[in-house]
């Protein structure tokens, strides 16, 4: 990072995480970390305008005591710690904007600045490493890399779920305007990468409209807002969608070939996850904002609040925006507003990985077969 502080691209921040520029109390303003490219700014520093000297807001003072430089503690005047942690997610989230937005975050002394992750290996690298301290992920890589040590990173980690965010906000096959079954025969499929819980997904909902995993190529694009890239600019046939990305395909012509919802039934698409115990309790914190504001969301309480947001951080229009909102309504693929991590929909993710990704114990059976027992670590409780 140049001694301006400024970005590759020559801007003075990261306009994509939409923040000002912050000098920072520890001295580095911000940096970039490889796992989310040259793009991409992550802040060490407290926001809401911390002077040049390093001082908190409203007059305190920093305290220097956070876990690592991604979490910073500020004592403000009335005593109330302030922590500023890291969140990686593949798509913008919503609900973490709304939950900041209303003030859900800063009941509880939080500040959480939202970073973009390219894949799924990448994001519990970046757990794993310290740049990040909560991810927004799937399931199923809670599951690959706490019990699997063929996983991406060749290694077991002890990354544990908090709690349930929503059931696949919409995951489903999507294929280029016009394309059928048939179609994908021979043609290059995305995935984020081809052990991830989308790819097993992506497996079964082919065969179910009868395409087997040996019909076609198998390409790893990255995060969901990269394949929606690919899938419209033609760099695929088709591809696994949800969040938002879905309606855009849908409104640019693509067709949904299989649901998630319709098909793969109880599911779980995206949950809060840590590496370690060092920041289980700002994980919780952060479920405990985020599960709020989900209850007010399908309470019909924060329509207005989260369908701008939606339009802002998806670039949905109106239209859209208001089909975002019926989905998060949606108990099927929508929300989980009591954050259960129910024992169904964590069958369906192991059923799927030992289906397609069968990993032989050392005295037989798979190696998932214990993973959903209750003293497993999978789940925090």
């Amino acid at each position: 990072m140049s001694s301006d502080s400024r970005c590759p691209n020559g801007t003075p921040c990261c306009n994509r995480l939409r923040t000002a520029f912050v000098p920072c109390p520890i001295g580095s303003v911000k940096h970039h970390t490889r796992s989310y490219g040259a793009d991409f700014c992550r802040r060490t520093a407290l926001p809401h305008g911390i002077g040049e000297t390093g001082s908190c807001p409203r007059g305190g003072r920093p305290t220097g005591h956070g876990p690592h430089p991604a979490a910073i503690d500020c004592t403000i005047n009335y005593g109330a710690p302030v922590t500023s942690i890291v969140v990686g997610s593949f798509t913008p989230s919503v609900l973490l904007d709304v939950a900041r937005e209303t003030g859900r975050l800063a009941q509880r002394d939080l500040e959480v600045a939202e970073v973009p992750v390219t894949s799924s290996p990448a994001q519990f690298r970046s757990l794993l490493d310290g740049e990040l301290d909560v991810g927004l992920t799937n399931p199923d890589n809670v599951l690959a890399y706490r019990f699997n040590p063929g996983n991406p990173l060749g290694r077991l980690v002890d990354a544990r779920i908090v709690a349930a965010i929503d059931r696949g906000m919409g995951l489903g096959l999507y294929g280029r305007p016009g394309t059928s079954a048939g179609d994908l025969v021979g043609a290059r499929v995305g995935v984020d990468v081809a052990t991830s819980g989308f790819a097993l997904a992506l497996y079964a909902l082919a065969e179910s409209i009868g395409v087997a995993r040996e019909d076609y190529e198998l390409v790893a694009l990255g995060s969901t807002p990269r394949r929606l890239e690919a899938l419209l600019a033609g760099d695929c046939a088709a591809t696994m969608l949800n969040a938002g990305n879905e309606l855009i395909a849908e409104q640019h012509g693509c067709v949904r070939l299989a649901s998630a919802a319709e098909l793969l039934s109880p599911y779980l698409g995206t949950v809060v996850a840590v590496v370690g115990a060092a920041h289980l309790e700002v994980a919780e914190q952060l479920s405990a904002a985020l599960l709020e504001t989900a209850r007010e969301i399908a309470e019909g309480r924060l329509d207005e609040e989260t369908s701008g947001s939606a339009k802002r951080r998806l670039d949905l229009d109106d239209t859209l925006a208001m089909q975002y909102l019926a989905r998060l309504r949606d108990p099927r693929d929508g929300l989980v507003p009591d954050g259960v991590v129910d024992r169904a929909a964590l069958e369906t993710l192991v059923r799927l990985r030992t289906r397609y990704l069968p990993t032989p114990g050392p005295e037989g059976g798979d190696l998932l077969d214990s993973a959903l027992d209750e003293d497993s670590g999978l789940v925090h409780r």
